[in-house]
C-alpha cells in the first residue's frame, strides 16, 4: 500500500517531541548563518548568493542524472543579479528554464503558489517539450496515457518498481488540496512545512517530468518564508545530492507506509542542518577572493585578466561519474598559455603578454616544470 492509499490521507502525523530539538538547532544555524552573511556586506553578499545559487542549480539537476554547464549557470545568475562578473557565455535554454524557476521560487517567495505557477515552472524545465528524446506533457498535469506513472530502476525485463503515483484522474482535487495547505494561513512552522511539502508534492507526482526539481524548489519557497530572506546562501539540494542513496531510501520507505511521518521529518532537519553547516564553504570561498582582491590593491587588469583570475578563484567540482575525471565550474588542471588563449579567446602572443604581466606583479608564478610545460598558479600574498 502507498501512503496516499492511506484513508486519511493527507492528514500527515509526526511526533513534535522528537522533531523539537532537531528543529531548534535548524532555527538557531540558520539565525546565525544570516548573521554572519549580512556581516559581510552588500557585494561578497552577493557574491555567496552566486555561489550557492549556482551548486543549487546544478546538483538539483545532477539529482535527476542531467548534467548542466556550470559557467553558463553563473552567466545566466548573473546576469539576472545584476553582477558583473567578466565573460559572461551564451546560455541554453534548458539552463535558463532551471534558473528561472529558482529564482521565482526564492526571489518571490511570498507571493502564492499556484497552478499557473507550477505549471509555468514546468515548462521552463523543458522548452523544447521534451525530456530527452521523449516527448512530454508541459505546462499541465500528467494524462497517464502511457500507463501509470511509476518511479523505477534497473534494466529493461527486470525492472524495480520504487514508487506508483496516484492516478491522473486523481490530479486536480490532489493538487487543490495541496495548494491549499501550503498557501494557507494556519499557524505552522516553515521548516516543518518545507519537509511536508517536499513529500507531499513529489508524492502527488503531478508532472510527466520535472517533479523532484520542482518539490526542491517548492522547499526552498517554503525556507526561504522561514527566514523572511530571498537570499540563499545554502543549498539543499546539494546536500541531497551528497545523501542521494539515503534520500531515496527514506523517501521510499515513507511514501510506502502509513500517515506517521516522523522518521522522514527527522532525515529532512538532519540533511538541512548538514546542508546549512555546509554553507561555511561557500563563505570560506567568498572571503578567500576578496582577501585576494583585496591583496593586489590597485594593480591594473585588463579584462582578459580579470577573467582568467575568476576562473582560477573558484573551486572546481568533481562531477561525479564522468569517465574522463572532468571537473565543472573553476579551473580544470593547470594554467597553460594555450588554456589562457583559449578562455580569453585571445592570440598566445596576447596571452604571454597578459601572464607575464602578472607574473612580474607577483600575482602568479611559474610552477618549477619548464620548457613546453610552462604552467601557472596563484601567488601566494600577503593581505595589505
Amino acid at each position: 500500500m502507498y501512503i496516499y492509499e492511506d484513508t486519511t490521507w493527507p492528514r500527515f502525523q509526526w511526533s513534535r517531541e522528537k522533531l523539537t530539538e532537531q528543529l531548534a538547532i535548524v532555527h538557531i544555524e540558520q539565525g546565525r548563518l544570516l548573521g554572519r552573511m549580512e556581516a559581510l556586506g552588500f557585494k561578497l553578499r552577493q557574491e555567496a548568493v552566486l555561489e550557492t545559487l549556482i551548486d543549487d542549480v546544478l546538483k538539483s539537476s545532477e539529482i535527476e542524472g542531467e548534467h548542466l554547464e556550470a559557467a553558463q549557470i553563473r552567466s545566466s545568475l548573473a546576469r539576472r543579479l545584476g553582477m558583473d562578473i567578466g565573460g559572461l557565455k551564451p546560455v541554453d535554454r534548458n539552463v535558463e528554464g532551471v534558473v528561472e524557476m529558482m529564482l521565482d521560487a526564492t526571489r518571490h517567495y511570498e507571493k502564492a503558489l499556484t497552478e499557473e505557477r507550477l505549471f509555468a515552472w514546468q515548462a521552463s524545465l523543458f522548452p523544447t517539450g521534451r525530456s530527452g528524446m521523449r516527448p512530454i506533457r508541459v505546462g499541465a498535469w500528467r494524462y497517464d496515457s502511457g500507463g501509470p506513472m511509476q518511479v523505477v530502476s534497473g534494466p529493461v525485463g527486470r525492472e524495480h518498481v520504487h514508487f506508483q503515483a496516484p492516478a491522473a484522474s486523481r490530479l486536480d482535487a490532489e493538487m487543490k488540496s495541496f495548494l491549499t495547505w501550503f498557501n494557507g494561513k494556519e499557524e505552522s512552522d516553515w521548516v516543518l512545512r518545507a519537509g511536508v511539502a517536499h513529500l507531499w508534492f513529489v508524492t502527488i507526482h503531478p508532472f510527466d517530468d520535472g517533479n523532484g526539481r520542482i518539490a526542491r524548489a517548492i522547499s526552498d519557497m517554503a525556507l526561504a518564508r522561514s527566514e523572511g530572506s530571498s537570499q540563499r546562501f545554502y543549498s539543499m539540494s546539494a546536500q541531497i545530492r551528497q545523501e542521494r542513496a539515503a534520500y531515496y531510501d527514506i523517501l521510499e520507505q515513507t511514501q510506502r507506509g502509513g500517515m506517521g511521518i516522523t522518521p522522514w521529518m527527522e532525515w529532512f532537519l538532519g540533511c538541512l542542518g548538514r546542508a546549512i553547516e555546509g554553507a561555511q564553504g561557500v563563505l570560506r570561498t567568498v572571503l578567500s577572493k576578496a582577501r585576494f582582491w583585496e591583496s593586489i590593491g590597485d594593480f591594473h587588469l585588463n579584462e582578459r585578466q580579470r577573467l582568467v583570475l575568476n576562473r582560477l578563484l573558484v573551486p572546481s567540482l568533481a562531477k561525479e561519474g564522468c569517465p574522463k575525471g572532468g571537473v565543472v565550474g573553476g579551473f580544470e588542471g593547470k594554467l597553460t598559455t594555450s588554456k589562457w588563449a583559449k578562455l580569453a579567446k585571445c592570440s598566445h602572443d596576447t596571452a604571454l603578454r597578459d601572464i607575464a604581466a602578472l607574473v612580474q606583479g607577483g600575482i602568479l608564478m611559474r610552477n618549477p616544470e619548464g620548457g613546453r610545460s610552462t604552467s601557472y598558479a596563484l601567488a601566494k600574498r600577503k593581505r595589505r
